[in-house]
């Protein structure tokens, strides 16, 4: 691909006008989408009516007048459409990591007779982590890893609830969900999917897997901004039965009653815990509103389409990268990561020159395409200085090689 080609295909995209919609800083490439979404132009206004209108002026009254007692079922379901969910599946609230707890734990708690936390070696850290904490929790769980590959077969009679993220984080492989629900239930297992790198940037149908549970970020695909809420859906078939480990009073059948007893929501409300921060759902739901208009199928398409195309760039001008995502775009997320035993510094170096992707260890360059704002030129710009970094060594001035707190 020449960079006119790439220009050609950006005037020909149907998503391009949605670009203007970010605030996308002058002479950066921003590749890094997949960690952090950019911030849209309209979050800014939206946290300053809230905090000055709804907080300053409505005060306490603004929980009924402006709706922020309903903020995490409201922006539950504009989200569930990315999922394959319905409106009342779906509640944002907490991080990702409180939300796999207490669904972790519930789906223990339902199973009582399986005893096994099944997953794979290499998931994303937060998830193994939980997944060891809410194995301690319920006292006489375990965790157990095996490669992806062999996850339908280790799926035994001591395995309560399979955990697994459908989009790895490291080198974008994506799991067929299908396939695996279909498995863990047919041994009477429940499946839990980790969407964090999914929603917003690949296709994903939970209703039509028939899955169990799945939570996800807000910060990435979704632009809610750093730490923005998560969410969590659990199949309406599940809700009546299974209780969450963290009986806060948001998730009380009747909250402002300020009964003594726990008696939990009879639907998804029951995942909630306590007090929502308004900010941050405002921001959530701003971000997602940057969706509204879109073609879903064509954002998508774009996601696979600029995958492709960095594979391509980079193979052909940055040979000294080696590519450790999957080639078919209908098996990777809207990620592709190459490894280089000095990926640290090189991306450093990117930085340096305006182009922002990310670093994961020990040895992945990581870059991220976020179909609304990134386009096949900027990627072939981006490869470029790819290219110039590689070829004159400038990556490897010791500066580059001191590791940030953060990578």
């Amino acid at each position: 691909m020449t960079l006119t080609e790439a220009e050609a295909l950006d005037a020909a995209d149907p998503l391009r006008e949605f670009r203007d919609r970010f605030a996308l800083p002058e002479g950066v490439i921003y590749l890094d989408g997949n960690s952090l979404g950019a911030l849209p132009h309209s979050t800014p206004a939206r946290l300053q009516a809230v905090a000055t209108g709804e907080w300053g002026e409505g005060l306490i009254r603004s929980w009924n007048a402006h709706d922020w007692i309903g903020a995490a079922r409201r922006v539950g379901a504009k989200i569930a459409p990315f999922i394959g969910a319905r409106p009342h599946e779906v509640v944002v609230a907490d991080s990702t990591s409180a939300n796999l707890y207490k669904l972790l734990v519930a789906a223990l708690k339902a199973r009582p007779e399986r005893k096994t936390i099944l997953s794979e070696p290499g998931n994303f850290p937060t998830d193994l982590y939980m997944a060891d904490g809410a194995a301690w929790s319920v006292g006489d769980a375990r965790v157990r890893t095996v490669p992806a590959a062999d996850i339908v077969e280790a799926i035994d009679d001591d395995v309560a609830v399979v955990l697994l993220t459908h989009v790895h984080y490291k080198s974008g492989a994506m799991l067929d969900m299908g396939r695996i629900t279909a498995a863990a239930q047919a041994k009477g297992a429940l499946i839990l999917w980790d969407l964090s790198h999914s929603v917003g940037a690949v296709p994903v149908d939970l209703n039509g897997c028939n899955a169990d549970l799945a939570v996800g970020c807000g910060y990435k695909y979704l632009n809610g901004g750093p730490g923005a809420p998560a969410f969590l859906y659990v199949a309406e078939r599940h809700q009546g039965t299974l209780r969450s480990p963290l009986s806060g009073w948001m998730g009380h059948a009747a909250p402002f009653d300020f009964g003594d007893d726990y008696a939990p929501a009879e639907d998804i409300s029951r995942f909630q815990c306590g007090t929502p921060s308004i900010l941050a759902m405002a921001a959530l739901e701003e971000g997602n509103a940057q969706f509204d208009g879109v073609d879903r199928a064509a954002l998508f398409a774009k996601s696979r389409a600029l995958g492709d195309a960095c594979i391509a760039l980079v193979e052909a001008h940055c040979p000294d990268l080696t590519l450790i995502s999957p080639r078919d775009a209908t098996r990777r997320g809207s990620h592709v990561s190459f490894r280089h035993p000095d990926a640290y510094a090189i991306c450093q170096a990117l930085i340096d020159r305006g182009v922002i992707g990310d670093f994961r260890a020990p040895d992945a360059l990581r870059l991220g395409f976020a179909p609304l704002y990134i386009g096949f030129a900027d990627l072939w710009r981006a490869v470029d200085i790819l290219r110039q970094v590689l070829a004159d060594g400038s990556w490897d001035d010791p500066k580059y090689h001191a590791r940030n707190a953060v990578t």
